[in-house]
């Protein structure tokens, strides 16, 4: 059974920092794509980062590089560093996961691609 559970949200003034944490169990953690999300109440869910099969980040054009994605196969946990947080980042944050139907994971930011959600982590940012 794939689990995935996040950790780290909190509340932070405008300009400070976050570590987020995805634990994964129930799967092979290296075979499978693995991505952040976050949404925000009343608005579709949307992709802040992502992993390629060549370990290779992937953040959408309108990223302000505040954000970084990174993770550690032998403990099975993804991670995302927000650095610079402003109001506008308060959310709800999901971690996800897809298992490949290729063995090939492109980085993808599209929360369809994904079928494995964890249960977010709430980020408040004040100014």
């Amino acid at each position: 059974q794939v689990q995935l559970v996040e950790s780290g949200g909190g509340s932070v003034q405008s300009g400070g920092s976050l570590r987020l944490s995805c634990v994964a169990s129930g799967f092979t953690y290296n075979t499978y794509c693995m991505g952040w999300f976050r949404q925000e109440p009343g608005k579709e869910r949307e992709g802040v980062a992502a992993i390629d099969s060549r370990g290779r980040a992937h953040y959408p054009p309108s990223a302000k590089g505040q954000f970084t994605i990174s993770q550690d196969n032998a403990k099975k946990t993804l991670y995302l560093q927000m650095n610079n947080l402003e109001p506008e980042d308060t959310a709800m944050y999901y971690c996800a996961a897809e298992n490949p139907p290729y063995d090939y994971c492109s980085g993808a930011l599209a929360p369809g691609e994904y079928n494995y959600w964890g249960q977010g982590t709430q980020v408040t940012v004040s100014s």
